[in-house]
């Protein structure tokens, strides 16, 4: 699965939360100022061209659906994220965020719970 770009990210969530649309659809739905309609366009190709949506024509419009959900995407760059900057330790990425105070000890208390309540 190739990387993608922040404008390509920010393009995605748009298209996992309305699902199968138009380019209009989902350039209407990007936040404001909207970039410019060719530029978004761009941006969906790309995307196209990545595998990560799929193109089909009716009649005059493409109808743009996701090929990959936003969980599995998620889980695939999580997993290179770890594995490039935490020697793929989750207790390594875990304490760096203690240590930097972006996680707190209730917060850490809160993930136990949860984990030890799906065991």
């Amino acid at each position: 699965m190739e990387k993608l770009t922040h404008q390509e990210e920010e393009v995605m969530l748009i298209v996992w939360q309305k699902g199968e649309g138009t380019i209009r659809d989902y350039h209407e739905l990007s936040p404001k100022p909207l970039m410019p309609y060719t530029t978004f366009a761009s941006i969906i190709k790309n995307l196209e061209r990545k595998k990560y949506l799929k193109m089909r024509r009716i009649g005059t419009t493409n109808l743009c659906i996701p090929l990959i959900d936003e969980s599995e995407y998620k889980r695939k760059f999580m997993s290179g994220v770890i594995r490039d900057y935490f020697q793929n330790s989750y207790k390594e990425m875990v304490s760096f965020f203690a240590k930097d105070e972006k996680i707190s000890a209730d917060e850490l208390k809160e993930i136990i719970k949860i984990i030890e309540k799906d065991e």
